[in-house]
This record gives C-alpha cells, sequence and structure tokens, in this order.
C-alpha cells in the first residue's frame, strides 16, 4: 500500500488546492519538513521529549474483564488517554512546534474541536516558547469547558468562532484565514491527518509512533500482531497513526466514524458510508458530507472531537483501495460502551474513542477466543464532563452546578 503521497496525492485523494497568497507558507513548510524529518538532532530531540515530555511509550493494557464480558476475542488498549495532555494529540503538537521553532517562527495557532488538539498545542507552545492562539467553535467552547480553561492557563489565546456552524469546521477556516495575515511569524498547527500537501504526510508521521509502539508491544505481549486494529475517525489523526504501521500486514483495519442520532436522522459524521461525496473542500480532496452544490452539510456527534464534514486523504484512498473498512456507532452506543468500558475496567475513555470500543464490543463475539483485537484509547474522558455528566447524573449533576454556582457567586459578593 502507498505509505506516503505520492505527487501530493493518495491515489485521487489529496492535493494542495490553496490561494495563491498561502504559497509561499506551504512551500517554505514544504521544504523545512523534508529537511527536518531527515535530520539527526531534530529527530533525537523529539525522541527525547517523548520519552520525558509526552511519558512514551504509552501502555498496551488487556482488558480482561472487557473481554470477559463480551464473550469472545481478546481486547487489548493502547492507551494513547495516558500521553501529556490525555490524548495522542501531543504527538504531533510538540512534533510541529519543534518544526517551527526551527524554521524560526514565534507564533503557533491552531484549530481543535474537542479541543483536545488546542491543549497540545498550547502545551508544547509553552514548552517552546511560542505564543499560541487556538480558534475553536463556539459550541465547542461551551461544550469542552475544562480543555477551554486548561489552554488559557497555559497563555493560550482561545478565539471562539462565531460563523457557519460554530463548530470544527468553521475553526479550521478560521485558522486558515489568520495565517494568511500572519504567514512571516506564524505557523499553523493542523491537528489532522488532513488539509492540503504536506499536512496528512507530516501528521501521520508524527502520529506514526502509536503503530509503531504497538507494533513491538503485542510482539512481547502474544507473540503475534493484532487480527483487528480499530480507531474511531474524526479527521484521521489517531487512526492514521495507528494504522500505519499495519498497511503491509494481515491485519484488519477498522475506521468508527460517528453515528450520531443515526443514519435516518441527519444528525451525524458518516463520510465514508454512502452519505459522503468526493470533493475538493479547504484545499484537499477527499469525501466530505455536502449537497449536490458543494456546500458543506451540517453535522453532529456527541463528541466534538468527530463533527467535522471531510474526513483525511490517505484515509479516503485506503478504503476505496479496500483496506480500511468504515463501520459508525452512534451517540447512543458510544455512551453505552464508555460506561461499559468504566465499569468493566475502571478506565473512562473519552467520547471520541468510546466510538471505538463500541465497534470493538460489538465485534469481539463474533471472533474466535484466539483473536485479538487493539483498540486505539485516543484520549481519556475527563475533558467530557460536561457532555457525559447530564446523560448519567441527570438531575444530581444539574444539581451540583446550581449549587456550585450559588456558593461560588455568594463567595465573592
Amino acid at each position: 500500500m502507498i505509505q506516503e503521497s505520492q505527487n501530493r496525492y493518495f491515489g485521487s485523494f489529496g492535493g494542495r488546492y490553496i490561494p495563491e497568497v498561502l504559497y509561499p507558507a506551504f512551500t517554505e513548510l514544504e521544504k523545512a519538513y523534508e529537511t527536518f524529518k531527515k535530520d539527526a538532532d531534530f529527530q533525537r530531540e523529539l525522541d527525547d521529549l517523548r520519552r520525558s515530555y509526552i511519558g512514551r511509550p504509552t501502555p498496551l493494557y488487556f482488558a480482561r474483564n472487557l473481554t470477559a464480558r463480551c464473550s469472545g476475542a481478546r481486547i487489548y488498549f493502547k492507551r494513547e488517554g495516558l500521553a501529556h495532555t490525555g490524548a495522542h494529540k501531543i504527538n504531533n503538537a510538540l512534533g510541529q512546534a519543534l518544526l517551527a521553532k526551527r524554521m524560526g517562527k514565534k507564533r503557533l495557532i491552531a484549530e481543535t474541536g474537542a479541543g483536545q488538539h488546542g491543549l497540545a498545542t498550547a502545551a508544547a507552545a509553552a514548552k517552546s516558547g511560542l505564543q499560541c492562539q487556538v480558534f475553536m467553535g463556539e459550541i465547542d467552547m461551551a461544550r469542552q469547558q475544562p480543555n477551554v480553561f486548561a489552554m488559557r492557563l497555559m497563555g493560550a489565546e482561545v478565539s471562539a468562532v462565531k460563523e457557519g456552524s460554530r463548530t470544527l469546521t468553521d475553526a479550521v477556516n478560521a485558522a486558515l484565514k489568520n495565517w494568511s495575515k500572519r504567514m512571516t511569524d506564524t505557523h499553523y498547527v493542523l491537528g489532522s491527518a488532513l488539509g492540503p500537501h504536506p499536512y496528512p504526510d507530516m501528521v501521520r508521521d508524527f502520529q506514526s509512533v502509536i503503530g509503531r509502539e504497538l507494533r513491538e508491544q503485542m510482539l512481547a505481549a502474544t507473540g503475534r500482531l493484532p487480527d483487528v486494529c480499530i480507531a474511531c475517525v474524526g479527521g484521521g489523526s489517531n487512526a492514521m497513526g495507528m494504522f500505519s504501521a499495519f498497511l503491509d500486514d494481515d491485519v484488519q483495519l477498522i475506521g468508527v466514524e460517528a453515528g450520531g442520532l443515526g443514519p435516518a436522522s441527519d444528525q451525524h459524521a458518516v463520510r465514508m458510508n454512502g452519505s459522503g461525496r468526493p470533493g475538493i473542500v479547504q484545499a484537499y480532496k477527499s469525501y466530505f458530507l455536502q449537497d449536490d452544490n458543494g456546500s458543506l452539510l451540517p453535522t453532529h456527534s456527541i463528541s466534538a472531537g468527530l463533527d467535522y464534514a471531510g474526513i483525511g486523504p490517505q484515509l479516503a484512498y485506503l478504503a476505496e483501495e479496500g483496506r480500511v473498512r468504515f463501520t459508525q456507532a452512534t451517540d447512543e452506543e458510544a455512551l453505552e460502551a464508555l460506561a461499559l468500558t468504566a465499569r468493566s475496567e475502571g478506565i473512562i475513555a473519552a467520547l471520541e474513542s468510546a466510538h471505538a470500543l463500541a465497534e470493538a464490543v460489538r465485534l469481539a463475539p463474533k471472533l474466535s477466543p484466539e483473536a485479538v483485537i487493539a483498540v486505539n484509547i485516543s484520549g481519556r474522558g475527563d475533558k467530557d464532563l460536561f457532555i457525559t455528566a447530564p446523560h448519567f447524573a441527570g438531575e444530581d449533576w444539574l444539581r451540583f452546578l446550581g449549587e456550585e454556582y450559588r456558593r461560588v457567586k455568594g463567595g465573592r459578593e
């Protein structure tokens, strides 16, 4: 299979459909990345920070209790939620921050949905001594307040995007617009394996540490590769980070999209099972949820990080080639899988990762006990408190918020 883009494309997907004003920035970035990815000093510094700052390698964990409850294949977790800032996003953000500093940039900008990429970029900027501005849809800011607070505590400016659907798609647009005005001193830390070249290659490369570690850990733990690798898919960074190590192996690769309220509702973010169409949006060609005129359709997911209308071009190519199979999990199924895993293993996954868990729970009973499933738990669930608590705690949660508000307000009067 194609591991890297060929002339900026994965098959017919990818490319760089950018306005002329952005050509200097992309030319500079492409040359810098081609240089530094081969630079021994750069790789040595990155490897050292992966160990001392990110906390790599992240563990491989056998979910013994969940396996028993599913009565089928053995389920293993690659626990990216234990990386610094609570998700896989720091792998890419730190790599791009180091690259930006070597390019002489003084400022980082980023888009974020669930807030994990914004938080990772804020941390990487603080570590690298760079300024940081994060663009986030107004709706996502409301449902991811813990991450917004943490980003600001780290010194980042968090800017609410109030246009369009006020979610991730619009945050990407805002970041690109800002970059076009400040290319000289600014680097755009795109958070997923999508967008115009070289971002799909670059983000996949920085995230490929997930798959490389998983491969070694699986061989050490089981003496074999997994039969199945499962990852949730928004844009595709955690999925490509995991899948990239197994493209040429006899390992089934499954990407799980956000089924939202179900396919009949039109409230979902399912691109790869008949709902999406090929198109060129946000400067690259891939599958997008769009109408007959090419305008992006509204999306929905209980998980802010999967609430995106497009998908990375390498994943679109791998789907067309039959190498990656795509499924979906609804909001309800993700919540059920999250609760089941929490009660079985004492692990609260991010809502994004809970979609992958939902597929694992569905699939495991259909496989033999000798089979092995690896699930990328790409983030931890504390960031989702304001989304999940109303579902699981109901009136008790609302009562707590009211009491806490009155306590804090009373203390300031």
